[in-house]
């Protein structure tokens, strides 16, 4: 065993593996893709507290996938012990959208993609989902439920203000209803004709009613 032999490293040799080049380029087309992700998921995002640091996050995450496979791709061995290694991760943050998981999907697949070299389905691919989640997510869809929540001093006033409220939508179904002395409280789902809410206003008009109040829900939040 020669002199040489002895300091001999492997960890050197897997340096000339991967070429400076073609890592810098895999890390900026990851970094061009994670700002697309973030721009769809800023433009869509229908929440009631914008986060700004899960938008970094799928930055983040193009480029730590593109980087992880970069490694994998280059060493068999490597990939074997990257798998095991990555099994025993577990991720405890609660994801509140649906949607939310999708951009995460996203930003790994795409990281995946880029860093196997395929370039162009990595891009188009990416831009393809990019406009159907787009045209998808903000559609305005009537049949979205909305929230009313009625004050009325009495059970006249009580009638009078479902009447009107059955006028204007497709559907209505008292979903809770509150008696007190002098006061009743109801909160209906409803199911809208069209974006115009003005019957709010005229159902706030009636006589005995406190307050008339509109809101939208998806299910999770109401605001």
């Amino acid at each position: 065993m020669s002199f040489r032999d002895i300091f001999k490293s492997g960890f050197l040799e897997n340096v000339s593996s991967i070429s400076i080049l073609d890592t810098v380029l895999a890390l900026a087309l990851a970094f061009g893709l994670g700002l697309f992700i973030f721009f769809v998921y800023k433009k869509t995002y229908a929440g009631v507290m914008y986060s700004s640091s899960f938008g970094v996050t799928l930055v983040a995450l193009t480029m730590i996938t593109t980087l992880v496979i970069l490694a994998v791709t280059s060493n068999v061995v490597l990939s074997l012990g990257m798998v095991g290694a990555l099994s025993i991760v577990r991720f405890r943050t609660a994801i509140k959208e649906p949607l939310d998981i999708a951009f995460l999907f996203w930003a790994i697949a795409a990281g995946i993609v880029l860093a196997a070299g395929l370039i162009p389905l990595a891009v188009f691919g990416s831009v393809f989902i990019g406009i159907i989640i787009l045209i998808f997510a903000n559609r305005k869809d009537m049949t979205n439920p909305f929230i009313v929540v009625l004050s009325c001093d009495g059970h006249e006033s009580e009638e009078n203000a479902l009447n009107m409220l059955r006028q204007y939508t497709k559907r209505c179904v008292v979903k809770s209803k509150t008696a007190r002395r002098g006061e009743v409280e109801l909160n209906l789902e409803v199911r809208l004709r069209d974006t115009n809410t003005d019957f709010i206003n005229e159902i706030a008009e009636i006589n005995g009613v406190q307050s008339a109040v509109l809101v939208s829900y998806n299910g999770d939040y109401m605001g």
